[in-house]
C-alpha cells in the first residue's frame, strides 16, 4: 500500500510504553538526512555502512521496521532483496522511498518484499504517518508468545529458518547453515537435500512435495549429516506464496538449548558460561565481569517490571557492541546485573579486552528512555585473564576481584588481572622509581599501529607507540608512561629510547615494507633542546631507515606555546627530508587560524575528535571544519582512534585521508605488523 495513503496518524512516531521505537535505515547517499526525519518523527535511527551488512545488522537491532531508500534509481537487488528474508523471519515491515518517476515500479517491489512505500520529496508528516502505519503492520503481524520468543532468537542470532526465493534458492539462517556444514547461506534445494542422509531424502522430497500441492502447514525431520543421533524438524507453512520453514531440534540435547539461556535476557546462563569456560581449560581466554551500578535504586524508583525490560536492552546493547569488536564471543548474565563476556585468541589481549571493557561502559552509559524518563546508568568492569592452572570457577573468582578494584578505584571503572600479575591499585610514587630502572631492565617495548587508506585495505604507514610491560602492574599503557616521565623529569631519556627502539626494528624490516611511512612521536621537551634536529637526523641516519619515509609527529600542545620557534624547526625537518604531522588535533586551546604559519605534510585528529563526528549534528559540524580546513591547506588529515565502520564512512566522506584505530588493529609487535602486511 502507498503509506501516503494510510491514514494520518500521528502516534507511530511517538513514545510507546516501552520507550523509543527503532527505525532501521539503509541509504547509499541520504543516511544522515533521513535520521535527523527519523528522529524528529520520534524514533531512533540505527543505519549500516553498506548494503551488505544490511541484513545481520538488521537481525541484530532492536528495529522491526526497515527503511530503503531506492531513490536516484538505487539497486533493488543490492539494497531491497537481502533484507527481505531477513524482515520476514524477523516478522518485520520494510518502506521503500522511491522517485515519482518510479512510481509505476511500486507493484513490482511490493511483490519483492517491500510492505509500503512512499513517494519523495517526502516531508516530516508524511514520513510519520507512513512509519505509523508500518508499526500497526508489524503489531498485527507479530501478536502471540511463539513469535515474540522466536523473534527473540533471530536477534540473538541463534534462530534456525529457511525460505524458498523466488529465484528458487534456499536462504537459510546463518546458525542452520552452520549446524548443517554449509559455507554458504543460499543454496539450492537439491543440494540441501544431497547433504542429508541417503536414507532420509525421499521422506522429506515426499514432505516438501505434499506442502507444495496441499497448501497446508506440514512438518518433515531428518538427522544431521554426520552427527548421529541430532535430528532436526522443519515446520513448513506458506509466506507470500513462497514456502518458508522454522526448524527446532528434535534430538534431547540440543532441546535443552532453553535451560542454557538466561530467561529474562536471551543472554547465555551462568551455567553455560561455566560450561564454556571449563572446555577452554588451559587456552589463551580473557573474560570480563562487568556489572551496573546503583540498579537497585532504579528497581525502587521505576518498579521491577521497568527494570526488567531494561535489562534486556542493556543486554542487546552489549550484544551490539560485542559482535562489532569481537563476533562470535560468549554473552552471558551471570546473576543480577552482572554480565560475562568470553574472549578468545588475538580479542583475548589486554589491549583489546580493555578496548571493549571502555566501549561496554559506553555503551551502558548512554541514557535509556522509559515512558517520560531518563535513565542514566554507570557500568564498572573486572578483566582475568587464564592461568593453566586456572578451571572455571578460579578465573571468574579472579573476575570478581578485579571487579572490585574497579568499584573501590573510580575513574575509568576498570581492572585488570593479567594471567601473571595480581590486582593492585597503581601507586604513582613506585612508578616514578620503578620508571628510572625500566629502561634498563628492558621494561619500555614498542608497538606500531598501523594506518590504513580510508578507500583501501592496505596498510600504508604504522605510528610507533610505546607500553611499559611493569614487573609489578603488568602492561601500562602510553598515558600512564607518559604521564609518570613527566613527573618524575624523565621525559628526555624516555623520548630517546622510544625513538631509537622505533627506527633499530623499523630498519630491519624485510622489503615487503618497504612502502610503509613510520611515524615516531616528538615531546615538547625534544623540541626544547639547543641541537635537537642534529641528534634526531643522526639517530635516523644511524638506524638505516629512510628520512623519505619518516614522519615526526609533534603533539598539538607542543607547538602552541612557541608558534615561531616551531615553524623554524619545522621548516628545517622537512627541508632535511622528514614528514611532519601534528598529533592530537583538538586537544589544545589554538583555533584552525595558526595552522597557516606552520609547514606542515599532515594533521592528525585527535581520537576524541574523530569519534565525535557519529555524535550530534554540532560534533559533525565541527569535525568537517578541522578537516575542510586541513584540506584547503594542502594537508593529509590522519585520523586516530576510529572505532566503528559508522565513523569511517563519515570521516570519509568528509574528505580524510588515513585512518587508525581499533576499527582495524590495536598496535601490533613487528613480527606480527609483517604478517599482516603480507596478508593483504
Amino acid at each position: 500500500m502507498s503509506a501516503d495513503q494510510s491514514g494520518g496518524d500521528q502516534s507511530g512516531g511517538g513514545q510507546s510504553g516501552g520507550g523509543q521505537r527503532s527505525l532501521f535505515i539503509l541509504s547509499p547517499g541520504d543516511r544522515d538526512g533521513l535520521s535527523q526525519a527519523a528522529q524528529r518523527a520520534g524514533w531512533r535511527a540505527i543505519g549500516a555502512r553498506r548494503a551488505k551488512d544490511a541484513p545481520q545488522r538488521y537481525l541484530h537491532s532492536e528495529a522491526q521496521v526497515a527503511l530503503v531508500d531506492l531513490r536516484g534509481g538505487g539497486n533493488v537487488e543490492a539494497l531491497l532483496t537481502p533484507l527481505v528474508p531477513a524482515m520476514e523471519a524477523g516478522g518485520g515491515a520494510i518502506l521503500i522511498l522511491i522517485d515519482p518517476e518510479h512510481l509505476d515500479q511500486a507493484p513490482a517491489l511490493l511483490a519483492v518484499g517491500a510492505t509500503h512505500y512512499l513517494v519523495g520529496p517526502i516531508s516530516d508528516m508524511g514520513l510519520r504517518a507512513a512509519l505509523a502505519s508500518a508499526h500497526r503492520l508489524v503489531e498485527r503481524l507479530g501478536g502471540g508468545v511463539a513469535h515474540n520468543q522466536r523473534a527473540q532468537r533471530i536477534r540473538r542470532g541463534d534462530a534456525l529458518y529457511w525460505a524458498l526465493g523466488r529465484d528458487g534458492q534456499l536462504r537459510l539462517s546463518d546458525n542452520l547453515a552452520r549446524h548443517m556444514g554449509l559455507d554458504d547461506t543460499r543454496i539450492a534445494p537439491a543440494a540441501l537435500v544431497r547433504r542429508l542422509p541417503r536414507v532420509e531424502r525421499r521422506a522429506v522430497l515426499a514432505g516438501l512435495r505434499a506442502m507444495r500441492r496441499a497448501g497446508r502447514p506440514a512438518a518433515l525431520a531428518h538427522a544431521l549429516p554426520e552427527r548421529p543421533g541430532q535430528r532436526l524438524v522443519h515446520h513448513l507453512r506458506h509466506s507470500d506464496g513462497a514456502i518458508a520453514a522454522d526448524v527446532e531440534w528434535l534430538s534431547d540435547g540440543q532441546a535443552q538449548d532453553g535451560a542454557t539461556r538466561d530467561y529474562l535476557t536471551g543472554l547465555r546462563s551462568r551455567q553455560a558460561a561455566l560450561d564454556w569456560l571449563d572446555r577452554r581449560a588451559g587456552l589463551a581466554t580473557t573474560i570480563l565481569l562487568l556489572s551496573i551500578s546503583q540498579f537497585d535504586r532504579m528497581n525502587a524508583a521505576y518498579g521491577q517490571v521497568v527494570g526488567d525490560a531494561l535489562l534486556g536492552r542493556i543486554a542487546r546493547r552489549i550484544e551490539r557492541m560485542v559482535d562489532d569488536v569481537a563476533p562470535g564471543t560468549m554473552v552471558a548474565r551471570i546473576a543480577g546485573t552482572e554480565f560475562l563476556v568470553g574472549l578468545t585468541g588475538e580479542a583475548a589481549g589486554s589491549d583489546r579486552a580493555t578496548f571493549l571493557a571502555r566501549q561496554l561502559i559506553g555503551a551502558v552509559g548512554q541514557p535509556f528512555s522509559a515512558g517520560d524518563h531518563l535513565i542514566r546508568l554507570i557500568a564498572r568492569c573486572g578483566i582475568a585473564q587464564a592461568r593453566t592452572e586456572d578451571d572455571a570457577t578460579q578465573l571468574l573468582r579472579r573476575a570478581g576481584t578485579a571487579l572490585s578494584d574497579a568499584r573501590q578505584a573510580g575513574g575509568e571503572g576498570i581492572r585488570i588481572l593479567s594471567a601473571e600479575k595480581h590486582s593492585r591499585q597503581v601507586d604513582a610514587d613506585r612508578l616514578e622509581t620503578d620508571l628510572r630502572l625500566a629502561l634498563d631492565r628492558g621494561e619500555i617495548g614498542i608497538v606500531f599501529q598501523p594506518q590504513y587508506p580510508v578507500d583501501s585495505d592496505k596498510i600504508s604507514g604504522v605510528e610507533a607507540l610505546a607500553r611499559w610491560n611493569h614487573p609489578h602492574y603488568g602492561p601500562l599503557g602510553a598515558g600512564i608512561l607518559f604521564a609518570t616521565a613527566e613527573r618524575s623529569d624523565y621525559m628526555l631519556p624516555l623520548s630517546a629510547h622510544i625513538q631509537a627502539e622505533a627506527l633499530r626494528q623499523a630498519a630491519a624490516w624485510p622489503r615487503a615494507l618497504s612502502d610503509l611511512r613510520l611515524s615516531i612521536n616528538v615531546t615538547a621537551a625534544d623540541i626544547a633542546q639547543p641541537g635537537f634536529m642534529t641528534g634526531l637526523l643522526g639517530l635516523v641516519d644511524r638506524s638505516g631507515f629512510p628520512r623519505s619515509r619518516l614522519t615526526v609527529e609533534i603533539t598539538e600542545s607542543g607547538l602552541i606555546e612557541d608558534v615561531g620557534a616551531a615553524s623554524a624547526l619545522l621548516t628545517a625537518l622537512r627541508t632535511e627530508g622528514l614528514g611532519v604531522a601534528i598529533d592530537d588535533f583538538g586537544t589544545g586551546y589554538s583555533s584552525l587560524s595558526y595552522l597557516k604559519n606552520l609547514p606542515l605534510d599532515y594533521l592528525k585528529i585527535d581520537s576524541g575528535l574523530a569519534q565525535d563526528i557519529a555524535g550530534t549534528a554540532r560534533d559533525r559540524i565541527i569535525v568537517r571544519g578541522v578537516i575542510h580546513m586541513a584540506k584547503s591547506l594542502g594537508l593529509k588529515v590522519i585520523a586516530e582512534g576510529v572505532e566503528t565502520e559508522e565513523q569511517l564512512h563519515l570521516l570519509a566522506r568528509e574528505g580524510c585521508d588515513f585512518y587508525q584505530g581499533f576499527l582495524r588493529s590495536a598496535g601490533v609487535s613487528s613480527a606480527d605488523l609483517i604478517n599482516l602486511v603480507l596478508a593483504t
